[in-house]
């Protein structure tokens, strides 16, 4: 009867590994972009509340999971080819190394090369000397926070060039309603439209 529970330390891992799962797939993907981008638009049109938050996360799910889809088929068909057995450490070790490389080129190709060196550099100046001798330019601890940087970079510039009309057209708004003498109106009531 012993013999046919799963080890306790297994069991561990497992739950750690999806604990940490949701953290990763937000951390590894466009979907902090994606929110941060529909969000903006949002507080652009200058209303707080339509769409709601649950129609932003499951539109950038969607999206998400859309761009992602090449990578994820990808790691499926790689992972398919290997034989995994999962009460071996080597074999799951294995498994992880050969799925994280399209994941890898993902990263790679979606961020910046100055955020890399600049994590590079802060990872051998912060980190323990033996740690530090082993990173790579194009390793994952290097490679997430460069990517997820560059994303939370390019989603603030795409909103700003989204938000700068919206002002403009507010300012406008605000600006014709005072030469009538009409202060007490709130530009947003005429420009929203």
């Amino acid at each position: 009867m012993q013999e046919t529970l799963p080890d306790p330390i297994y069991l561990v891992g497992i739950l750690v590994f999806l604990s940490l799962a949701p953290f990763l797939a937000i951390m590894v993907t466009s979907f902090v972009k994606l929110v941060v981008v529909l969000s903006l638009i949002r507080n652009a049109l200058g209303i707080q509340q339509i769409p709601p938050n649950m129609v932003i996360n499951g539109l950038a799910i969607i999206l998400t999971m859309y761009i992602m889809n090449p990578v994820a088929q990808e790691t499926f068909t790689l992972l398919e080819e290997q034989r995994i057995d999962i009460k071996s450490v080597d074999s799951i070790r294995t498994a992880f190394d050969i799925g994280k490389e399209p994941l890898k080129r993902f990263l790679l190709k979606h961020s910046s090369e100055e955020e890399r060196i600049f994590f590079y550099n802060a990872a051998e100046e912060m980190w323990p000397e033996e740690q530090s001798a082993n990173l790579a330019n194009d390793d994952l601890m290097i490679l997430v926070p460069a990517f997820t940087v560059g994303e939370l970079k390019s989603a603030f510039q795409i909103g700003f060039l989204i938000y700068l009309p919206f002002i403009a057209i507010d300012i406008i708004v605000s600006n014709i309603l005072l030469s009538m003498g009409m202060m007490m109106v709130s530009p947003i009531v005429f420009s929203l439209p």
